[in-house]
């Protein structure tokens, strides 16, 4: 996935990262398998958040993968209508999730399935030593 989007060179975490968030004492995030003649051909991994606008959780998709060979035949669909119940039975106001902007196949994509883009909003990060920089600027007891 992070070859696809063109985003290696940012990818830090490892399998033990991965299984420690999916199966650790605190989970953080699930993630479903997409399989076809028993073989694994797609995934999601997401998680849930909370929209104090809606008063509700929400179901935040992280990843959505395709093998290059399988796109194109409905298996994103399948997932993202599978996760789409998922977030229904669990009472989420919202399935959310975010895409590149050059990535024109998967907003194609997402339009057709009644997704709506969120202009108005942008993405804000803080990792590293922004990240550390910041949790320092008051500690507990100054």
């Amino acid at each position: 996935l992070a070859e696809y989007e063109r985003l290696s060179h940012e990818v830090v975490s490892s399998e033990a990262d991965l299984a420690e968030a999916l199966f650790g004492e605190r989970p953080y995030a699930e993630v479903v398998i997409g399989e076809y003649k028993q073989s694994p051909v797609s995934f999601a991994l997401f998680f849930h958040n909370y929209s104090t606008f809606v008063g509700k959780p929400g179901l935040y998709l992280e990843d959505l993968y395709v093998k290059p060979e399988m796109r194109g035949k409905g298996f994103g669909k399948v997932m993202l209508a599978y996760l789409a119940r998922l977030a229904r039975e669990r009472g989420c106001g919202r399935f959310e999730w975010s895409v590149l902007d050059w990535n024109e196949p998967a907003l194609q994509f997402y339009r057709s399935i009644g997704a709506v883009p969120m202009d108005e909003w942008t993405v804000q990060r803080l990792d590293g030593s922004a990240l550390e920089q910041l949790a320092d600027t008051f500690k507990k007891g100054s």
